[in-house]
């Protein structure tokens, strides 16, 4: 019966969609407050019905429902309770459901936004009302999760092993809320261009508006990609946390569009200017979210992160993204001759190294577009295939970026409007000295001698040096007394942290992936009991193996011992596991990791083969990943100077005069 009222709650929600379309486009027409009401009503009912359709979904696969033909395909009854639940959004139709409730939910936080005029607020809540009427519709006539089995089996095929972990239990969530809030900025752009210039100062408002729903998206991706790349590193076992698979980059390209939204809105809420840019970019940004849907869902791609193979479900996507995007960048196109406004600045000013830092990463997120469509458009014309891997973002992606992570620490020290080169160039002095000194170093202590390691340590210490010179500049420490730099710390807003925490971390994950990529040492051979394998400075021994019972798993558990070559810090014991699930009839590995200060050690237990001397041996990995801590450790960082930045006042509030101007 829950089933049931499930699946009537998801047709309900997509009803109540169509509903607050209808009467927000009624209420904009007739400029009528209780049809606007009304609309703003049925999408906080939407998001109420998609939370209790969600509900009961979460409900079959804990009480495991195989009759549930969704159930019956990625539970099981041996599964721990914490993969029962995250079940619920592995699967493609689970993970659609959890796209949409995400969805409403925005939808229903946009109804409450304050200060928003009439005409745009009303227009936004339509535009996001059908975008949860396509998604919704795709789940209940293509992908309903609540679909029965009869007769139902008496147990479930299990969930990929490799997604039975913590980790990618939290994942999809947060990946959803940074994929799914850029909603929201589409359809306040689709609004703007719907509503037009609508009175003066309306695109600097604008911009303060869309800014807060852009970098509250922007976090959660953030916090989404980095905990899916530590799953990637300690899960898969292959040693490494990137490999540019076509689904990262799905994930990765509207985050390098919401990146520059970012600072895009920026320029517009002060200066009025880049307001065509920005609309662009917050359609942009959510047109990559969808493509990634696509990707996943379409049968394009062959990847652990695919959750669909059902080339008619790609289609109907394909119909949304190019339904969406294609009407809005139409409209943009009409509208863009009206997006002109704001005041003239000089190239060397605060907004002309945000323009700067827009046009890279716009252009790297096109470079990394490429990467991933090319070898699929290829093969689809011609019946060949390519793999554009590594190799290819080194060329193309790597130096982009090298230049934008030289401009970057120079536009907060630039005044708006009209800046001064010299002055900057005076105040990042010191900044600049410490990076080539902490690269001198580098090059000096690593062995073996790498040059352009030794470059990319001085590139991140040049990020972290230059972020914190903008805020010793602004407190004037060692120019006033300290009692007036505490006055002054105390003064800054929290936006002002938050940028300086951002650029300081993607200092610390520049710092530890070009180390832990310039450096990493790697070992492999085949060893009995009592051998040994070693990496760089670290040595592994094979102490014992046996066969341990998990909860739905058997386990061949090797135990190692860590110590170092040379004198000096203590051994430790890690385990290494190779996982056996009878459910699926898959093996797993379980890397061994052990934590050295801001290295690891990496271990990996392979199968057993015939050793010397008729002694069964283990085909045992090892790397030594130096700095991989500050790879996990950056992204962290920069999501919590975007936490800070969204607790700054006036980011969150219009205040003022603008606020009544805007009421007027």
């Amino acid at each position: 019966m829950i089933v049931e009222f499930g699946s009537f709650c998801l047709v309900l929600a997509l009803a109540l969609s169509v509903l607050q379309t209808g009467l927000s486009t009624a209420g904009r027409m007739r400029r009528s407050p209780l049809l606007a009401g009304g609309a703003e009503g049925a999408a906080l009912a939407a998001a109420g019905a998609v939370a209790l359709a969600f509900g009961a979904l979460i409900f079959a696969f804990a009480t495991s429902d195989f009759s549930v033909a969704n159930v019956a395909s990625n539970s099981h009854t041996d599964k721990p309770m914490l993969y029962k639940v995250a079940a619920a959004w592995g699967s493609h139709e689970g993970s659609l459901v959890l796209w949409c409730l995400v969805m409403t939910v925005f939808g229903a936080a946009l109804t409450r936004a304050r200060g928003l005029p009439f005409g745009l607020k009303t227009s936004s809540v339509g535009v996001q009302g059908a975008l949860g009427a396509l998604f919704l519709a795709f789940a209940v006539f293509t992908s309903n999760p609540f679909s029965r089995l009869d007769p139902a089996p008496i147990q479930g095929a299990s969930l990929n092993p490799l997604l039975q972990d913590p980790a990618l239990a939290f994942h999809p969530p947060l990946l959803y809320m940074g994929y799914v809030g850029f909603s929201v900025t589409f359809s306040l752009a689709v609004a703007a261009l719907i509503e037009g210039k609508a009175f003066s100062g309306f695109w600097p408002a604008w911009g303060r508006w869309v800014r807060p729903w852009a970098l509250a998206s922007w976090v959660f991706l953030t916090g989404g990609i980095t905990l899916g790349a530590f799953w990637a590193y300690y899960e898969l076992g292959w040693g490494g946390w990137w490999f540019w698979d076509p689904v990262e980059n799905a994930s990765f390209m509207p985050w390098l569009a919401g990146a520059a939204l970012l600072h895009s809105a920026v320029v517009t809420e002060r200066r009025g200017a880049l307001a065509g840019w920005t609309v662009f970019l917050a359609l942009l940004a959510f047109s990559f979210s969808m493509l990634g849907a696509f990707l996943v869902r379409s049968g394009v791609l062959t990847s652990v992160h695919a959750f669909a193979v059902d080339p008619e479900r790609g289609m109907m996507l394909l119909g949304i993204l190019g339904f969406t995007a294609g009407s809005a960048f139409a409209l943009f196109a009409w509208r863009a001759p009206q997006l002109k406004g704001g005041g003239m600045f000089a190239p060397v000013s605060r907004e002309g190294a945000l323009v700067l830092n827009n046009l890279f990463l716009t252009v790297a997120a096109v470079t990394v577009l490429l990467g991933t469509l090319y070898p699929l458009i290829l093969e689809a014309a011609t019946g060949a295939t390519i793999s554009v891997g590594p190799p290819y973002f080194a060329l193309t992606f790597t130096p982009l970026m090298l230049v934008a992570f030289l401009i970057l620490p120079a536009g907060p020290l630039l005044a708006w409007k009209r800046g001064d080169a010299k002055g900057a160039i005076q105040r990042l002095a010191v900044a600049g000295a410490l990076a080539i000194g902490a690269g001198f170093v580098g090059w000096l202590a690593f062995e073996p001698k790498k040059a352009l390691a030794a470059g990319g340590l001085a590139i991140g210490a040049w990020l972290i040096f230059g972020a914190l010179a903008e805020v010793i500049e602004r407190v004037r420490l060692f120019k006033v007394p300290l009692g007036e730099v505490l006055r002054r710390a105390r003064g800054l807003p929290l936006g002002a942290w938050g940028m300086t925490l951002a650029h300081a971390g993607l200092g610390v994950f520049v710092l530890g992936a070009v180390i832990e990529t310039g450096f990493k040492v790697e070992a492999a051979a085949p060893i009995s009991i009592g051998q040994t394998v070693t990496a760089g400075p670290w040595r592994v021994s094979l102490d014992k193996v046996e066969v341990v019972e998990g909860p739905n798993y058997l386990a061949e558990q090797g135990t190692l011992t860590v110590s170092p070559v040379r004198p000096g810090p203590a051994a430790r014991t890690v385990t290494a596991e190779r996982r056996f699930f009878p459910a699926g009839g898959q093996t797993t590995t379980e890397v061994g990791l052990d934590f050295r200060g801001l290295d690891d050690v990496y271990v990996v237990m392979g199968e057993r083969r015939a050793g010397a001397q008729g002694q069964n041996a283990w085909s045992v990995r090892v790397y030594f990943n130096p700095w991989a801590r500050l790879i996990f450790l950056g992204p962290f960082i920069m999501a919590l100077g975007g936490v800070l930045s969204l607790f700054d006042r006036r980011l969150r509030l219009a205040i003022g005069g603008r606020r009544k101007a805007v009421a007027a």
